[in-house]
């Protein structure tokens, strides 16, 4: 129990930094490349991490916290940050989450490596859209966006994979 408590703990304070470290590093560093000559608005990478623990903080914390999450992370955004990156990023998170709720819910019996593949997916393309459209009324960085997230949510649960069975192989 207490091991899942700090998990779960640990999980959600990272899921909030992740929120504002994406919209300082868009606001301090700009565009960054992302592999295949594409480029992204700097916090592409926190945000593909901030969908990997948004899921793993849902396991360990459950729906309501990973939801108040999101709202400490915005405030935070919002007070470190660019008020128009953190207004557009407020939205994207939101119809992200609400989307990845309804792909995570239903496969989550499949697996959670399952899960979060696909509402990731989901949640990336949603959060990309919508972000670039609000933060610069353009969707010129669109295919970076999608690269530099998806590099994230790879390497991630990659990580997780190898976790589990290393925990499964010591069990």
């Amino acid at each position: 129990m207490k091991a899942s408590i700090t998990a779960g703990s640990a999980a959600l304070l990272a899921y909030i930094a992740t929120i504002p470290a994406a919209n300082l590093a868009v606001t301090h560093l700009g565009v960054v490349p992302v592999g295949f000559g594409y480029a992204a608005p700097a916090g592409v990478y926190m945000v593909g991490l901030a969908l990997v623990l948004r899921d793993l903080s849902r396991e360990t914390a459950g729906r309501i916290a990973v939801l108040v999450a999101i709202a400490v992370g915005i405030v935070l955004s919002y007070l470190l940050a660019d008020p128009r990156l953190a207004m557009a990023s407020a939205m994207a998170f939101a119809v992200a989450e609400l989307a990845d709720f309804g792909v995570y819910e239903p496969l989550r019996q499949r697996g959670l490596i399952v899960a979060m593949v696909a509402s990731n997916a989901v949640g990336l393309l949603c959060d990309s859209l919508l972000f670039l459209k609000l933060a610069f009324g353009s969707l010129a960085y669109l295919p970076g966006q999608i690269l530099g997230k998806v590099w994230m949510t790879l390497a991630a649960v990659g990580i997780l994979a190898l976790l589990r069975r290393r925990r499964r192989a010591t069990a």
